[in-house]
């Protein structure tokens, strides 16, 4: 196996702040063809440290791309009436609520009330459904895109850096050829990822503690929409060696994953971190929220 400072010889690191500097200059000429700077309002209803830490960064951000911010902290119990009221109120272009609120299936109803023209997280049902669907726009002219959820696009954009992405190939194919591991099939980030890479031409193997599941277009691509087959007896050590990416997004220091299974050339992300998603994030957000804008 090899030695820490043979890996990092070998190994190139780019850190989160570097690709978000690069999201910085699309937000930067998104927000120059506006004639008024956006307004973007964030719901902070718990003590999660994590929660706090994203907001912290979110009010950075847009201090520094000269977007309107306003973090208002409310009761949870209150959450639902100030969502609804924030709907109907013209002078907000965006909304934000930082998550776990209630960690059960209340959470899903409150991210379903906010408003699609306002969602700049991706989370509600119609976003939610074009995502699985490979619906990539909310009109048939296909002016409009559809958001998609922050976390899961800020790895997009990160691959997109990496020239993972083959340009040369049609738009929504250009990760055809490649084998990627992502650990972590939540609901929120490993599932919808999956399914993005997959959708985008991936073969993509989607691992938890259930198991793994191949996400794929089907054999040459040829599907509309990503397919689910369930890779009965397989681990890490079946799915990771064949990967030229590797994702991994698991919360807390216990899972250590295991490098030796990695092949030669492999690129591998971790968002495991607070401060590494919301550096990424925040850039993220703010493109969404241009998105709603028509920008």
């Amino acid at each position: 196996m090899a030695t820490e400072s043979d890996m990092s010889a070998s190994c190139k690191v780019i850190l989160a702040a570097t690709v978000a500097k690069s999201l910085q200059a699309e937000v930067t000429e998104g927000l120059s063809k506006l004639e008024k700077a956006p307004s973007l309002v964030g719901f902070l209803a718990n003590n999660d440290p994590g929660a706090r830490l994203y907001a912290d960064w979110t009010a950075k951000t847009c201090k520094e791309n000269d977007v309107k911010f306003e973090l208002r902290e409310v009761d949870r119990e209150e959450l639902e009436g100030h969502i609804l009221a924030a709907n109907h109120d013209d002078n907000i272009d965006g909304i934000i609520v930082y998550y776990p609120i209630f960690n059960d299936r209340q959470d899903q109803y409150l991210q379903q009330i906010i408003d699609v023209s306002k969602d700049v997280e991706g989370l509600c049902h119609r976003y939610i459904f074009n995502l699985y669907q490979n619906n990539r726009f909310l009109d048939e002219e296909k002016v409009q895109k559809s958001v998609l959820p922050c976390t899961p696009l800020a790895v997009i954009k990160i691959l997109e850096y990496l020239r993972i992405y083959n340009t040369i190939l049609p738009y929504g194919n250009r990760l055809f050829g490649h084998s990627i591991t992502v650990v972590n099939r939540s609901e929120v980030v490993g599932r919808p990822l999956a399914a993005l890479l997959a959708n985008d031409g991936a073969c993509v193997y989607s691992v938890d503690l259930n198991g793994i599941q191949q996400f794929t277009r089907g054999e040459g691509i040829k599907k509309k929409r990503h397919e689910v087959v369930e890779k009965e007896g397989w681990g890490l050590q079946d799915c990771v060696p064949l990967s030229d990416v590797v994702i991994s997004g698991v919360p807390g220091d216990s899972f250590k994953f295991p490098t030796e299974l990695l092949r030669d050339g492999a690129v591998c992300i971790n968002f495991s971190t607070e401060k590494v998603r919301s550096l990424v994030l925040d850039e993220q957000n703010l493109l969404n929220l241009l998105t709603h804008l028509g920008v």
